[in-house]
C-alpha cells in the first residue's frame, strides 16, 4: 500500500527553471512521438523515448520520470477510445511541468531532504522531518507542493465482522447502513461551497467576456477567477476529507469487514434531468468521495465492494414494493413504512451484498445519526 505526504514551499527562481525545464522535456517527447508516428508510421516505445530524451539541468531519472508520464497518458488513451471514438492523442505542449524525482534522487539527512538535479547542478533542499521517501512529486497549485509517496505495510484482512452498504449521493455525501446504525454524512457545506462557486465564477466569466482579449484586465480578471476556484476546489476536497475519515472511523468501531458502495459512475448517461439538474449530476462529488473511501477503508482491513444500485431508493425494504419518493423521506405507498430515501437506498444495498438480492428486512430501523462538517 502506499502513503502520501503533502507540503507546500515557497515559490523560489531555481523552482521556476526546473518546472520550465521539465515542461521542454515534456514537449520534446510529444513532439518526437507525434513527428515519428505522422512521418514513418512508427509507435515509438517508452525505452526508445527514454534513450532519446536528454536533459543537462535535470536529474537523469527526473527526465525518465516525465517520459514516463507521457505514455502513461497515451495509455490512457487507448483506454478511452474504446469507449470514446472521438478522443485524441495528447498534443498540447507545456512550458512548465511537476518534477518526479525516483528513489536514486532523493536523500533524507539531518532533517533535510536533497533532491538531486544531476552532476554538476544544485539539489533542491527542503526541511522534512519524516523519514525517507520512495518517491517525491513537486506540482504548482497557487505555488508549489511536495507530494513524498511511501510504500507501507498492507493491514491485516479482518476475517469476521459486519457489513455495510453506502449510498452516495448529491444531497448528502453518503449514507452508510450497518447493521446497528444509519449514519448521514451531511453535505450541506460542501453544496454551499459548490452554488457559491458557481455563482461566483458566472460572475467573473461575465466581467471577463465583456474584455478585450489580451487586454490587462482580462488577464487579472482570468488569475482571480483560477484563485478563487482553487481555493474553493481546496476548501470542498477537506470537507470530502474529513467527512470520509469520520465515516470510516464510525464503521470500524462497529467492527464492519466488509463495505458495499452503490456504483454510479455512469448515472450521467443515465440520467437527464433538465439543464440545472444535469449540472448537479455533473458536479456531483460522488466518485471523489468513493476514491478517498475505498482507500482509507482499505487502510482499516476492510473489504470494499461495487453495488449495481438500480431502484436502490426506490424499493420498499419491507415489502419489495417500488414508490418513487417526491422529497427526502421515503413512505411506502402499501405497507406505509417511513425513513429517510437515501437511508432506504444503504439499506437495500447492504441487502443486496448480504443476498445478492433485495430481502426484506426484518424488525425496526433504528433513526439516522448525522456526522456534520467540522471545520
Amino acid at each position: 500500500m502506499r502513503q502520501t505526504r503533502q507540503k507546500r514551499i515557497d515559490r523560489s527562481e531555481e523552482l521556476e527553471k526546473l518546472s520550465h525545464e521539465a515542461g521542454e522535456v515534456y514537449s520534446q517527447t510529444l513532439v518526437t512521438f507525434r513527428r515519428v508516428l505522422r512521418k514513418k508510421n512508427i509507435w515509438l516505445s517508452q525505452y526508445g523515448m527514454q534513450r532519446l530524451i536528454r536533459n543537462e539541468n535535470l536529474h537523469s531519472q527526473t527526465v525518465q520520470g516525465i517520459v514516463e508520464t507521457f505514455y502513461a497518458n497515451v495509455k490512457s488513451w487507448r483506454a478511452l477510445r474504446k469507449t470514446n471514438p472521438k478522443a485524441r492523442l495528447p498534443k498540447k505542449r507545456r512550458w512548465y511541468f511537476v518534477l518526479p524525482y525516483k528513489e536514486s534522487a532523493i536523500k533524507v539527512k539531518n532533517g533535510k531532504m536533497i533532491l538531486s538535479n544531476g552532476k554538476n547542478n544544485a539539489p533542491i533542499v527542503i526541511d522534512w522531518e519524516y523519514e525517507k521517501p520512495k518517491y517525491v512529486e513537486i506540482s504548482y497549485n497557487e505555488g508549489y507542493i511536495v507530494n513524498a509517496v511511501y510504500n507501507i505495510e498492507a493491514p491485516e484482512v479482518i476475517e469476521k465482522g459486519d457489513t455495510a452498504g453506502i449510498d452516495l449521493g448529491e444531497i448528502h455525501i453518503a449514507v452508510v447502513k450497518t447493521e446497528s446504525s444509519t449514519i448521514i454524512a451531511n453535505g450541506r457545506e460542501l453544496r454551499s461551497k459548490r452554488q457559491y462557486m458557481n455563482k461566483a465564477t458566472a460572475e467573473l466569466q461575465s466581467k471577463i467576456d465583456r474584455c478585450k482579449r489580451g487586454s490587462k484586465r482580462r488577464k487579472k480578471l482570468t488569475k482571480a477567477k483560477k484563485r478563487m476556484r482553487n481555493r474553493l476546489n481546496n476548501q470542498m476536497k477537506d470537507i470530502l476529507h474529513k467527512q470520509t475519515t469520520a465515516i470510516v472511523n464510525a464503521m470500524k468501531e462497529e467492527s464492519v469487514k466488509t463495505v458495499a458502495i452503490g456504483d454510479v459512475r455512469n448515472i450521467r448517461q443515465n440520467v437527464d434531468i433538465g439543464r440545472h439538474g444535469n449540472q448537479k449530476v455533473h458536479q456531483m462529488t460522488t466518485g471523489k468521495a468513493r476514491q478517498m473511501l475505498e482507500y482509507k477503508c482499505e487502510k482499516h482491513g476492510m473489504e470494499i465492494i461495487l453495488l449495481n444500485e438500480s431502484y436502490s431508493s426506490q424499493t420498499c425494504p419491507k415489502c419489495l414494493k417500488r414508490h418513487k419518493p417526491t422529497n427526502r423521506n421515503y413512505k411506502c405507498s402499501k405497507c406505509g413504512f417511513e425513513y429517510h430515501r437515501d437511508g432506504v437506498g444503504a439499506i437495500n444495498i447492504r441487502q443486496k451484498q448480504m443476498y445478492r438480492e433485495y430481502v426484506p428486512v426484518v424488525g425496526d430501523m433504528t433513526p439516522p445519526v448525522g456526522i456534520r462538517y467540522k471545520a
